[in-house]
């Protein structure tokens, strides 16, 4: 004898099973750092420069995020000035601004190396994009008065701006030989692995506060 076939009512009483739909992964997280030589990675392979490095630091601790290179060997405050509309693209949730150094190199006035990182980091926050700004720590046999000049115009910023500071990007790398390329100026793959490794957790709070 043959099983009755179920009514159309029979069906639309069976319990719905609802599929789920498969979970989008949300994109990662954009950091871009604006920076001169050191960030462009001078004598480095990419995947060994600060950027690359700076992208396995976040991501060791826990954070989907893309790091973009946007270094320039030789660029100045100014020259940053000049080109952080383009070279810091809109879809950058935070910038690492790292200028300064070749400033302190070409011993420019501090008052426009401030003006410059100012004006830079009030066209980032005008596209709603985060700022860590890093600071580069002068000597003090380049003069002692030239070099407190210097060395305040990044705390200055930061509390001015209300922004995140990393004192000095080469804290544990400069003057360290074992650490620097036979310039003693750049950072080797150690060198640069540990500056990522010191700023990673400055960058991740950044991110964090800014949701």
């Amino acid at each position: 004898m043959a099983e009755p076939r179920p009514t159309r009512r029979a069906l639309f009483a069976l319990p719905l099973i609802a599929v789920a739909a498969p979970a989008v992964a949300a994109p990662p997280r954009v950091v871009t750092v604006l920076g001169d030589s050191i960030t462009a990675g001078f004598g480095l392979p990419a995947a060994q420069a600060v950027p690359a490095q700076l992208q396995l630091a976040l991501r060791k601790l826990g954070l989907a995020v893309q790091v973009r290179a946007a270094g320039v060997s030789g660029d100045t405050t100014a020259g940053g000035l000049a080109r952080v509309d383009f070279s810091v693209r809109k879809d950058t949730d935070l910038a690492v601004v790292a200028l300064g150094a070749n400033d302190l190199l070409q011993g420019q006035d501090p008052k426009r190396t401030r003006a410059n990182l100012d004006g830079i980091i009030r066209k980032l926050k005008a596209r709603r994009i985060g700022v860590v700004l890093t600071g580069i720590s002068a000597p003090i046999e380049i003069g002692g008065g030239y070099a407190r000049d210097f060395n305040a115009i990044f705390p200055g910023l930061a509390r001015t701006h209300g922004v995140p500071l990393y004192p000095n990007l080469l804290d544990g790398v400069a003057r360290r030989p074992a650490l620097n390329q036979p310039d003693g100026i750049h950072p080797n793959a150690r060198g640069a692995q540990i500056i990522a490794a010191r700023l990673a957790p400055v960058v991740a709070k950044a991110l964090a506060a800014k949701g």
